[in-house]
């Protein structure tokens, strides 16, 4: 017969199609295996009106054959098969897909969706076949036919012989080049492990006659090889099952089968959603980090799945970046697909189910910090930087969703509480939510600034992490309550005896402060008495939003910007120091400078900030002690 052109396109539409839209050649046989499961889901459509049609699940299958020899890999499929019309309307015309038509005749009512919207998916044998040929008999004809083509200068369409209903797809593989290797699609392994990958849901059997090894009857020692029909995919997913029917073995087995990881999943979340959006997934909160978590190189997202075929192995549109270290996948019949499966409209649908993925999240970490703490503290010692990231990043505007999740470690309690716990117990004298940031909570229980807001009786929150304070600048107050650090110049306690002492003695030795003041100009914006040490001789506090701790983290980025917080010098007037200072002042200025740079030196150790002269700084401590 002579050879028809493509009605649709030309040749180079074909090109782009096999060469651009699809990013990986192995996924020709999902393609044509979920066409294939297409046809027989049409059978069971037509069994529903049509009483004379028996549909028996276990009459219908899918499967490959492989035969090397003559470089050809076959598809057989026991499902509607396709008339001549169809051959035409179906293969002949690019980008028209039968199935989506069928769908919107047919609309499923009880779960046996079609697959196939794609008009494409076909034509990606031509990323792996110089050839293929489609061998096709429909339901209640007794006529067969023969679809071929080489590529984009057309097709032929001829009568052929064919028992029984359905349809053989015939691939002649491409031979080999140099940079490309079409081998591997002739070999056994190779196309079980694409359908474990794709297909394995798909929900009838797909077949294959697999080589075994098994003892030689009569030669003791010597093994000989056999061909059996096995079947490849598990066709039942974990997620269509009932959760009552699963234990939590079940759930770990598939974390493991999918490789979302080594460790054991902390927690697993099940939903079935039948909303405004139709979806099923199965969600994992892992226990333990990534090794490249933190880096550029980790990708972030959910498995997504088509009715059981898998789409994308990462689909980032599903989870938020604060929540990306959940691992599973997604299965939906609602979504809109575009020409290829591999490329995924941004509709209403996903973006619903985004959007419901994230609450059930968010609700099942709050149970775990509820109900299980020790899992959830677990949990937060591997990814409680994340959920911080997540309130600083795009100017705070998650901070509602993750600020109940986030965890510090208490002065009073010595471990890791809530801000919701903090609050709780605050005294109604109280009106901050102190907290003080630094490396650990070893080296902030010593800080001489928090002295007055611990004889206070308030409550410290301890801040380690290098995003804690940023985080928090994000949030701004929780509960109608404002974050306050310790190092504030205002710390928003009110004034006591010792307060008054402390101005007086700053009134009456105000040329002693201008002095030193003076002194470590550019250093400090300025020296004070301060209202806040007990027993420590001196301190720095900070004016401004920028404060110590912000200043080291700033300046440790690779930016080279220098950022400075406004610092404050603040002495102890209650302190022997001071009156060594007043002494030095009225009889000594040379070792009033000395002291001066000790003081300022020593306050800088305290913050784990650098001496500008170390050297300078040990000699002096020599001449003090001299």
């Amino acid at each position: 017969m002579a050879k028809q052109q493509f009605k649709a396109e030309s040749k180079r539409l074909l090109e782009m199609m096999i060469n651009s839209i699809y990013t990986q050649r192995e996924i020709f046989l999902r393609e044509l295996i979920s066409n294939s499961s297409d046809a027989i889901d049409k059978i069971y459509y037509k069994a529903l009106t049509d009483d004379g049609l028996v549909f028996n699940k276990d009459d219908y299958f899918i499967k490959l054959t492989i035969d090397k020899e003559n470089r050809a890999l076959t598809i057989t499929d026991t499902g509607i098969g396709m008339t001549k019309e169809d051959l035409e309307n179906n293969l002949g015309i690019i980008a028209n897909s039968g199935s989506f038509a069928f769908k919107n005749e047919n609309e499923a009512k009880d779960g046996h969706n079609i697959i196939g919207q794609f008009g494409v998916g076909f034509y990606s044998a031509f990323m792996v076949a110089d050839k293929v040929t489609v061998l096709s008999r429909a339901l209640g004809s007794d006529e067969a036919y023969k679809w071929e083509s080489t590529g984009a200068d057309g097709y032929s369409i001829e009568p052929a012989d064919k028992e029984t209903v359905g349809t053989e797809i015939i691939l002649t593989i491409k031979e080999n080049t140099e940079d490309d290797s079409y081998d591997e699609y002739l070999e056994e392994y190779r196309l079980k492990s694409i359908i474990k990958k794709y297909s394995d849901f798909i929900r009838y059997p797909i077949k294959m006659d697999v080589t075994g090894h098994r003892p030689k009857e009569d030669a003791e020692g010597e093994f000989e090889e056999y061909k059996e029909e096995q079947t490849v995919n598990s066709m039942v997913p974990i997620w269509r099952k009932n959760k009552s029917e699963l234990t939590d073995e079940d759930y770990h087995n598939f974390y493991m089968e999918k490789r979302y990881g080594f460790d054991k999943p902390i927690s697993h979340i099940h939903i079935k959603a039948d909303g405004a959006v139709v979806y099923n997934a199965i969600l994992f909160i892992p226990e333990k980090t990534p090794f490249d978590y933190y880096t550029k190189e980790y990708e972030k997202g959910l498995e997504l799945y088509s009715n059981g075929v898998l789409i994308m192995d990462k689909c980032g549109d599903l989870l938020p970046d604060y929540f990306s270290f959940v691992k599973g996948m997604v299965d939906s019949e609602d979504l809109s697909l575009n020409i290829s499966r591999e490329l995924l409209q941004h509709d209403r649908q996903l973006k619903l189910i985004a959007k419901n993925i994230q609450s059930k999240i968010k609700s099942q970490l709050q149970s775990l910090l509820k109900d299980d703490r020790e899992k959830y503290e677990n949990f937060y010692e591997s990814f409680g930087r994340q959920l911080k990231f997540g309130v600083y990043n795009d100017y705070g505007m998650n901070k509602d969703v993750l600020q109940d999740l986030l965890l510090f470690t208490s002065s009073k309690e010595k471990k890791l509480v809530s801000l919701d716990e903090y609050v709780s117990r605050m005294p109604e004298d109280q009106k901050y939510i102190y907290y003080a940031a630094g490396e650990s909570v070893e080296r902030l229980e010593k800080l001489p600034q928090c002295e007055l807001v611990a004889d206070k009786g308030f409550e410290i929150l301890y801040f380690t992490d290098d995003i804690d304070e940023f985080a928090i600048k994000m949030i701004l107050n929780y509960k109608e309550k404002e974050f306050k650090n310790v190092s504030s110049g205002d710390l928003g306690i009110e004034p006591d005896e010792k307060d008054e002492e402390a101005k007086n003695e700053e009134n009456d030795n105000k040329e002693l402060f201008e002095h030193l003041s003076s002194l470590l100009s550019g250093k400090v914006v300025k020296v004070k008495a301060s209202k806040r040490l007990k027993s420590h001789p001196v301190c720095l506090s900070t004016e401004g939003e920028v404060t110590i701790e912000m200043e080291k983290v700033l300046n440790a980025m690779p930016s080279g910007q220098e950022v400075k917080a406004e610092k404050v010098l603040e002495i102890n007037v209650q302190h022997e120091v001071f009156q060594s200072l007043k002494d030095a002042y009225a009889n000594d200025k040379e070792k009033l400078d000395l002291f001066t740079n000790l003081l300022y030196n020593q306050a800088l150790l305290i913050e784990g900030l650098p001496i500008q002269d170390p050297v300078e700084f040990t000699n002096n401590i020599c001449k003090v002690m001299v």
